[in-house]
């Protein structure tokens, strides 16, 4: 089939592309916050409203978007490998959706992501000779260092919404965070030290996404991941866009960034920050494409 649907189930969204495999172009996609890992790090299960969620995004993503013509790749994260219920979550989800989903692990999650941001990077005419890829996920966080030939990758246990969970407060989380980041930043060392520093920051997902769409004045009816390929953020602008986002309103946070996700993608700066304390850099370049773009690109082209 000359379609495919790419589906990427994370601790907090859930992303669907359908793209040409001939063109490369996408046909559409879709993107709902379905909070799969919501009350996870407290009772170690997916709760069925959670599910129910998933499920009802599923199938708006089947109307949108016309599942019909296309073969479907479904792969999901975190979420479901740290659930003790996560199998039992995916047989309700393929029984009311008829989608059946892979779970992958970190290095999987690497290697699509990596793939997404080769490809854009190409688009966008950057030649960086080596890189760090930073993919900051609901449940978990993906560090990639890749130098030319040869990519290295680890996944870490720290996520916008299992950490949100585990703190009573943005301050709390501040505070541990660079104890809770501290294997990164031995991981960070020990990959530069042996294989040379790196010349790019990449960063990708929901929280570096929609700093950067703040910073170019979209909200979050007016997002156009197209205009966020390539934009370039500074601690400052993280900050910047942090305070103002605590300034608002509880309507004017919906607004700018949806229902129910100021709190994530305030716990989300705070762990994009250490990142630049532990690397030393200055700047990050943000790409939208991420796990279900590498996935479309993995089917159509052969992994």
């Amino acid at each position: 089939m000359k379609n495919i649907i790419a589906i990427d189930l994370g601790s907090n969204s859930l992303r669907v592309l359908k793209m040409n495999c001939e063109t490369k172009q996408s046909l559409g996609a879709f993107h709902k916050t379905v909070k799969t890992a919501d009350g996870l790090a407290k009772t170690g299960k997916i709760n069925d409203d959670a599910i129910a969620r998933v499920v009802k995004a599923l199938n708006e993503a089947k109307e949108e978007l016309d599942f019909s013509d296309a073969s479907v790749k479904a792969v999901t994260t975190e979420a479901i490998r740290q659930a003790s219920n996560g199998l039992e979550a995916l047989i309700s989800i393929r029984k009311e959706t008829g989608v059946a989903f892979e779970v992958i692990d970190g290095e999987a999650e690497a290697k699509y992501a990596l793939r997404a941001v080769q490809n854009r990077l190409e688009i966008l005419e950057k030649t960086p000779k080596s890189f760090m890829m930073v993919d900051i996920g609901g449940g978990s966080t993906e560090m990639l260092f890749y130098y030319g030939e040869k990519y290295f990758s680890k996944s870490f246990k720290i996520g916008i919404v299992t950490i949100t969970q585990k703190f009573n407060n943005l301050d709390e989380i501040a505070k541990n965070i660079p104890r809770l980041m501290g294997e990164m930043k031995s991981y960070y060392d020990e990959v530069t030290a042996e294989h040379g520093a790196v010349e790019l920051f990449i960063a990708t997902a929901g929280t570096p996404t929609t700093i950067a769409a703040l910073k170019q004045g979209m909200d979050y009816l007016t997002y156009d991941g197209e205009k966020i390929h390539g934009t370039m953020l500074t601690k400052n602008d993280l900050e910047e866009k942090l305070n103002a986002l605590k300034a608002m309103s509880t309507e004017e946070k919906i607004k700018a960034v949806g229902v129910g996700r100021d709190d994530l993608i305030a716990s989300g700066v705070l762990i994009y920050d250490e990142l630049y304390n532990i690397s030393g850099f200055t700047e990050s370049m943000v790409i939208d494409d991420g796990i279900r773009e590498g996935v479309a690109f993995d089917e159509c082209c052969g992994g």
